[in-house]
């Protein structure tokens, strides 16, 4: 298994666990929406990307799970730390995730759509 798809799992992992630690801090501390909306958008994202990582190597479908994963953890990272520390260390974070997570679906479509004439591709 190479790196970028060990990378990739390790990732999934951390960003389904923090979705569960924020999630747990919402219900617990009183995060209401914000951290609920970063907990679910990073729980949403991170078994979708580990499974992509996880099935048979194409570089489409892992630049989907890599596209995915960026922008759960540039969304769902602004949100926590907007919350949490009261920081918002890059301004645009949250709209930039959302669009990652956007393409990423997207990527992941086409990834299927045009699986045909990849070389790679099952036959």
């Amino acid at each position: 298994m190479n790196v970028w798809r060990r990378a990739l799992i390790l990732l999934s992992g951390l960003t389904g666990a923090a979705g569960v630690a924020l999630a747990a801090w919402a219900s617990h501390r009183g995060g209401g929406d914000v951290l609920t909306t970063a907990a679910l958008f990073l729980m949403i994202h991170a078994g979708p990307a580990a499974a992509l990582a996880l099935a048979p190597p194409r570089r489409a479908l892992l630049a989907a799970a890599s596209i995915l994963l960026a922008g759960a953890i540039l969304f769902g990272g602004d949100l926590a730390l907007r919350f949490g520390a009261g920081l918002r260390p890059l301004p645009v974070a949250a709209p930039t995730g959302g669009v990652l997570m956007i393409l990423g679906w997207l990527w992941l479509g086409c990834a299927g759509l045009f699986a045909g004439f990849d070389a790679g591709a099952d036959k």
